[in-house]
């Protein structure tokens, strides 16, 4: 059998020369590849809560494509997904999504054209987008959705029900309230919530996080129908694709899930089911922008709605969440890069923006790490492709700021972000 040590080369191959990560605040990690002529991708590989893991599989990515030729970005994939014997998962495919953005960069930088060209050329000029309002303070939902309002969304996305929680610390500040059986009065809390938000002409999507359980997720999806929701976003844990098709029998609001989700294998059972309208990959999680496609190609087949994540401060922007037919909607930018891809290859497709989210701070936001924010520029709740026709992903990270931060991580003066602990006033685990 032939041996390849450096993978498939083609004729003039730059090769790959580092491969770099950087941990950001407040929870992301980017990745920087440069080649031996200079070109450099960045890319995301943001696994929230568990950078330490991600960053020793870029130990063993490192050995295995440093000396490949960066423009064989299939090749590459593959040989990092298929060439072992434990595949997929959260920690692997956050590496390898990192990985593979930073390549598409490079290419669209060596040929000179926005990564959108290499896909196939824009399928929109605009996207529609929708900010976040946290949703967890009842009393600062209508404040936070006129706020949106003022800064150009037509729409916006919340938390279902209440997040109140112990700190970093144990020490109870709140307590998660939705038991498996929680009190009705539950579910009318969240209505008024949704009819506050509408009140003011703007649309809302609800985002379950997987926290409700099935007796109470199918009350409170018969009782937000009335208020027409945009959709519910994971109602039930990712994993349970036959009771997620119960209770989309069961409602005629859309059913959106994906962002646990990693590969297409994981998208199959829920595709096949037909229990999902908006597909929601995360280009930071899912295989970065080769599997997301692949994904939204999938979606489209079953006419789902493709919803992509991602954040600007984040390469995750980049994580172009393709959820194609059903309408797929890439899960939240939070990252730059991701952001950028989402706006223009899918034909059906929403985008999540997390700035202002509440893991976030004004000096660590969305974009923070970028030198070109105007190009995320919202008006009248959509962002224009256009800003995003840079060659590449179309932003300008601030590298010199992003080493800065990563330095301080690294000298231990900056702890990686963990999530809090939940418990009832029972004392059991709830859901984060």
């Amino acid at each position: 059998m032939a041996e390849f040590p450096t993978g498939l080369h083609s004729p003039g191959a730059n090769a790959i020369k580092t491969i770099e990560t950087f941990y950001v605040r407040p929870r992301w990690l980017f990745v920087r590849v440069e080649t031996e002529s200079g070109v450099v991708g960045w890319g995301e590989a943001t696994l929230e809560g568990h950078t330490e893991a991600v960053e020793g599989v870029f130990t063993d990515l490192r050995e295995r494509f440093i000396g490949w030729d960066s423009a064989a970005i299939e090749d590459i994939w593959q040989t990092a997904y298929r060439l072992r014997f434990y595949r997929g998962g959260p920690v692997m495919m956050s590496a390898i999504s990192g990985l593979d953005i930073a390549l598409w960069d490079i290419k669209g930088k060596t040929l000179g054209v926005p990564v959108w060209q290499l896909l196939g050329g824009k399928v929109r000029d605009k996207c529609r987008c929708y900010g976040w309002i946290g949703g967890d303070k009842p009393s600062d939902v209508l404040a936070q959705a006129v706020a949106r309002k003022a800064e150009g969304f037509t729409a916006v996305k919340m938390n279902a029900v209440e997040d109140v929680w112990s700190d970093a610390f144990g020490v109870i500040i709140n307590v998660e309230q939705v038991d498996w059986l929680a009190s009705p009065d539950i579910v009318d809390a969240v209505v008024e919530r949704v009819k506050e938000v509408k009140s003011i002409g703007i649309d809302v999507g609800l985002d379950f996080h997987g926290r409700v359980h099935r007796p109470l997720a199918k009350q409170l999806a018969k009782a937000l129908e009335p208020h027409r929701p945009l959709f519910i976003e994971e109602p039930l844990l990712p994993g349970q694709p036959q009771e997620i098709q119960a209770l989309a029998a069961s409602t005629t609001i859309p059913i959106a899930l994906g962002e646990r989700l990693f590969t297409r294998q994981e998208f199959r059972p829920y595709f096949e089911a037909g229990c999902v309208d908006i597909v929601q990959p995360d280009v930071a999680h899912a295989g970065g922008i080769s599997e997301v496609r692949r994904i939204a190609n999938m979606a489209e087949y079953v006419t789902s709605f493709v919803h992509l994540f991602g954040g600007i401060n984040g390469l995750q922007n980049i994580r172009h969440r393709a959820r194609a037919a059903l309408p797929a909607r890439p899960h939240r930018a939070r990252g730059l890069l991701a952001a950028r891809l989402r706006d223009a290859e899918l034909c059906h497709l929403r985008d999540e923006l997390e700035g202002g989210i509440h893991y976030n701070s004004a000096e660590h936001d969305l974009l923070t790490y970028i030198r070109n924010p105007a190009a995320f520029a919202v008006r009248d709740g959509m962002v224009d492709v256009a800003g995003l026709s840079r060659p590449g992903l179309g932003i300008d990270i601030d590298e010199k700021r992003v080493r800065a931060e990563d330095g301080k991580f690294r000298a231990g003066e900056v702890n990686a972000w963990r999530n809090p602990v939940w418990r009832g006033p029972d004392g059991a685990l709830r859901e984060w």
